[in-house]
This record gives C-alpha cells, structure tokens and sequence, in this order.
C-alpha cells in the first residue's frame, strides 16, 4: 500500500473549518416513515447496551412483506441508524421488496437526535497504537471503541436481528457515511469475513492523519478465500479534511486508497464520484446508491 500520510497531513494543515463537515447538533430524527401505512415492509425495533453499558442502542428492523427465501434474507446494516431510517422512503421500499427484498437493520441509538456525536464518536473510531488515553481530534470526545462496537455488532445485534427473521449470512453489506464511513473500513481491514459487502461514504481519511490507511497492510492474507466488494463514495463538494477549505485535488486520498485496494486479490474494489454534494448530502444520496442495487 502506498501512503497518504503527507496528503492528509497537508489537508488537515489547512485552517478554515467547514460547517457541513460535523453534524448537527440538536437535530430531531425523522420517524415519519414509522408512521406510514401501506409500506412495503414493516419496522420493529430492538434495544440493547454496550458491554460496559455506557451506550445504548436501537436497531429499528425492516422486513419485507414477502416470505423469506430458503437461504434467508440478506441484509442492510446501516449505521447511523437514526439518521438512515430517516432517509428511507415508501418508493424505496417498494422496489426493494419487487427486488432482493433484503432486510435493513438500522442501527442507531436509544435518543430521538438525529446523530448521537458521543455515541458514534466513541463506536466509529479505531484505538491507536500505545495510547492509553484517546480523544477524537475533531469532537474531543473519547474514541477508540470500534472492536468493542463490532463485537457487539457481529455477535450479540446480529443474532438478535436472525430471531426476527432469517438471515443469510454470504449476502451481508455494511454501510456508513463519514466516521461510519471510517468503521466500514476498519471492518473490511480488520475483519473483513465479517461482511460479503462494504459500502463506506464520504469515509473521514484524514483521521489521526490518515490512521486508517495504514490498517489495509496484510488485507489480502486475511481475505483469504473469503472475496469481499467495496464501494467507496466520495461528493465533489467535499473537502480534504472538515478543517479544510475546498481547493487542490481533494479527492487525492480517495483515489490513492481506491487504486492501492485495487491491488489486493480476492477485493473487488469501486470508487464513485458524486457530482455537487457536499458531505452532508453524501449521507442520503450514498445510502440511495446501496438501495437502488439491492433493488436489482
């Protein structure tokens, strides 16, 4: 793998903050679809706690109003759930279930804000290597909990998500935007048996100066025979880093990652440009992107 240290480095080096490049604070979720009738799957919701039981999570289930097949349904796990169950809609649904009709998990948390920043920040985000101590450079909220966060997510969420329905456990995809983006990541790097399908938006590169690049070295050995797809999603109107202005060859780290993942045998491997959108907007628009190929 080739390293992108110093192009993060230099994007971080620059000094205007972008609004849309942290999420918003006090912004309710959108449960309207909870409301719907008609829809072409129905929403139950599960709730459990972290290890430590310091945070607490919701998954709101989709299933579809169609049988499962004999496999089991595949499945959507979407993190930042409170915020991807407000970017479905009924039209979605619909063809979803004419389609793969898979199952969506959407896994957020037990408050009615949109995006939980403590929660995610802490879930989302690798350890670093001899830190005893970690605190997220953009939040200053503690990080560093994403093995915890996926142990929870491949064990326990998930067994409980197959006692709703069936699952089948080759067709399984992963999505998330931003530091959801920087999990999916970490997940096919580390654990990347863990999915059949990775789709990581707007994922934060420059993190610790572009910490999670140098997680790939080894991906290959632990591929395996186990092949792996990722889509990487990336706006236009995105800067480098969210204390970066939008100027130079912003999307340089995604193209760099994207060519260098290209390499590894057993990962196929596809980068997607959305023209106009900036980070914010990335989260709806990529997660349609996901739909619209499941709807397939």
């Amino acid at each position: 793998m080739s390293k992108m240290t110093l192009t993060l480095a230099l994007a971080l080096a620059l000094a205007a903050p972008v609004a849309l490049a942290q999420p918003e604070h006090n912004q309710k979720m959108d449960t309207s679809l909870l409301q719907r009738k008609g829809l072409a799957y129905r929403f139950s919701q599960l709730d459990m706690d972290s290890a430590d039981g310091q945070r607490h999570y919701r998954l709101w289930v989709g299933q579809p109003n169609r049988p499962a097949p004999a496999s089991g349904y595949p499945v959507l796990w979407m993190l930042d759930g409170n915020a991807a169950l407000g970017a479905l809609d009924s039209q979605q649904l619909g063809k979803l279930a004419a389609g793969q009709a898979p199952l969506l998990v959407a896994v957020g948390y037990q408050t009615d804000q949109r995006i939980e920043r403590t929660a995610r920040t802490y879930d989302y985000t690798p350890a670093l290597p001899g830190r005893t101590e970690q605190h997220d450079p953009l939040t200053g909220e503690p990080s560093g909990g994403v093995e915890a966060f996926l142990d929870l997510l491949t064990g326990p969420m998930r067994n409980k998500v197959a006692g709703v329905a069936p699952i089948d456990l080759r067709r399984q995809t992963l999505w998330g935007h931003s530091y959801g983006g920087l999990a999916v990541l970490h997940t096919l790097f580390t654990r990347p048996g863990a999915f059949s399908d990775y789709a990581a938006a707007s994922p934060s590169l420059w993190w610790h100066d572009g910490a999670i690049v140098q997680e790939a070295q080894g991906l290959e050995q632990r591929l395996g025979n186990n092949p792996a797809r990722l889509l990487l999603m990336r706006g236009s109107e995105e800067p480098a880093s969210p204390r970066a202005q939008l100027k130079g060859d912003v999307e340089k780290p995604a193209r760099e990652l994207t060519a260098d993942l290209a390499k590894v045998k057993g990962l196929q491997v596809r980068f997607e440009r959305f023209e106009g959108l900036d980070h914010g907007q990335m989260l709806g628009a990529s997660l349609r992107t996901v739909l619209k190929q499941l709807a397939r």
